[in-house]
């Protein structure tokens, strides 16, 4: 209805004014049923586009037939409102049988006119083109948008390609290479089948260590691990205290373990935030040997029986599970509710 009652609004406020305020009983009766045809019409050209022009042309004999004013003008700028909308939703072949339509009613409509208002079927034409031309821009973005896609598709899919191959090929061609000749040695020349074998220990360490680093980028999205236990400051929210304690001393943590301990202790910190309805929470970080710990707990309303696993626990329990460490989530033996991950530092 907005492609045709505003203008149509338009030419019954100018016959108005023309008419001194009070138009004849005969125009009043042709305003009023052109009116019911032309927003019956426009309420119909969302859904039956067709059927809404097919209103909007049976309104079009009763201006050229009496005596309107603007109204007949009006008229013909309603039904090319029509026309665009429908050359800009429909198919070509539907949108050319409406233009047909609509110039044939119109030409009919204008015998009794002198020729010179003939021209008035181009604003048909024109409005035709027009919705054809949106149409066409349309399909064009969405080709395009549906083309960067798939180029974003095969894009990344190089990307993987290219990280596998610089991980993981060249390390696996070495394991391969060492433990074919300490296979060969290890009776004759068991040290040397030795120093294979601490070969293939470090390379499988470090090919493990590659693809984790990877799968974590991937998972999140990001070309790079990025976050760290560094910016735990930041996690303190409005209204919320966040007591932060670290045991054992702080050290550099592999960059997927940094990240790891820091996204746990991210999101449950939001989920304190968000379900604990309590105004703090403690996050301890255990520095320990072989691996670092993280706890979260917060003196709130705790669980409720199971504990349901949501995506937010789920996300953390993978993260760990990624690392090869462990990870707990339940209410907290003296109320509240308490998360718990332990991160090797070395891939088991």
């Amino acid at each position: 209805m907005r492609w045709t009652v505003p203008p149509w609004a338009v030419g019954v406020l100018v016959m108005f004014l023309s008419r001194g305020g009070s138009p004849a009983a005969s125009d009043l009766a042709v305003m009023a049923v052109t009116t019911a045809l032309v927003v019956a019409g426009g309420s119909l050209l969302d859904r039956l586009p067709p059927a809404g022009l097919a209103l909007l042309l049976a309104a079009l004999p009763l201006g050229g037939w009496l005596s309107i004013g603007v109204l007949p003008f009006t008229q013909l700028a309603v039904v090319a409102f029509g026309l665009y909308r429908i050359a800009a939703t429909t198919s070509r072949r539907v949108s050319s049988i409406a233009l047909a339509a609509t110039a044939g009613v119109e030409i009919l409509c204008l015998v009794p006119a002198p020729p010179a208002y003939y021209v008035l079927v181009l604003f048909a034409v024109i409005a035709w083109l027009l919705g054809r031309a949106a149409r066409q821009a349309g399909e064009h973005g969405a080709a395009r948008l549906s083309w960067t896609a798939a180029q974003a598709v095969t894009d990344e899919r190089l990307r993987i390609s290219r990280e596998l191959h610089d991980t993981v090929a060249h390390s696996i061609g070495v394991i391969a290479f060492q433990a074919g000749a300490a296979r060969r040695v290890i009776e004759t020349r068991p040290e040397e089948a030795a120093r294979a074998l601490g070969e293939i220990e470090t390379a499988g360490r470090e090919v493990l260590t590659g693809l984790r680093r990877m799968l974590v980028a991937l998972r999140d999205g990001d070309p790079a691990p990025a976050g760290g236990l560094a910016d735990l400051p930041r996690l303190a929210s409005a209204g919320l205290r966040v007591e932060i304690r670290e045991l054992g001393g702080r050290r550099d943590l592999p960059p997927e373990v940094d990240m790891a301990a820091y996204r746990i202790i991210q999101e449950a910190v939001t989920n304190v935030a968000r379900h604990a309805a309590t105004g703090s929470c403690a996050v301890t970080i255990d520095y320990r040997e072989t691996e670092v710990a993280v706890e979260i707990v917060d003196g709130g309303r705790g669980g409720r029986g199971a504990v349901t696993p949501g995506f937010g626990l789920a996300g953390m329990r993978e993260r760990a599970a990624l690392l090869g460490g462990e990870f707990a989530a339940g209410p907290a033996p003296g109320g509240g509710f308490r998360v718990a991950a332990r991160l090797p530092l070395e891939a088991r």
